[in-house]
């Protein structure tokens, strides 16, 4: 093999191997911090496992919103359509959040079947309107097609 040819080789051998290695070790760096995405009938199904950081997402079951009186203490059901899943959050909800509404929790399963939460996020579509906007259109929306906006 021709000298240049030879150091080719090792070099792209080498570069192979270090990028294997830096991809293995952001790989293990960041297994812990992966959150795994599951319905509300996957907690049914069992198929969830406890005490681990998930992430679960549905809508909010109207009539689930409970909140305590002297904290910052609520609870709340998701619902995929097939199960429903009760939440548990005792921080202050984002102001997007309402029941009927999606929303994605971050948290673990404890032992009792209800998600801790350490954080709630309410979905809504690319569609936002700011509310100064949307009041001065709703005139003309509710006159336009009967709906309010």
């Amino acid at each position: 093999m021709h000298p240049v040819r030879k150091q080719r080789l090792i070099l792209v051998l080498v570069l192979v191997a270090l990028s294997s290695a830096a991809v293995a070790l952001v790989t293990y760096a960041m297994r812990n911090n992966m959150n795994y995405f599951y319905a509300p009938s996957a907690f049914v199904a069992g198929e969830v496992p406890f005490e681990k950081r998930i992430r679960a997402g549905g809508c909010v079951v109207p009539g689930s919103i409970e909140r305590a009186d002297d904290s910052l203490d609520v609870s709340f059901a998701l619902t995929d359509g097939k199960a429903e899943l009760e939440v548990v959050f005792d921080k202050i909800l984002p102001d997007l959040f309402a029941e009927g509404e999606a929303a994605v929790v971050t948290g673990r399963l404890m032992q009792d079947g209800r998600v801790r939460a350490d954080q709630v996020l309410a979905k809504h579509d690319e569609n936002y309107t700011p509310p100064e906007v949307a009041e001065s259109m709703a005139a003309e929306a509710s006159c336009a097609n009967g709906a309010k906006i």
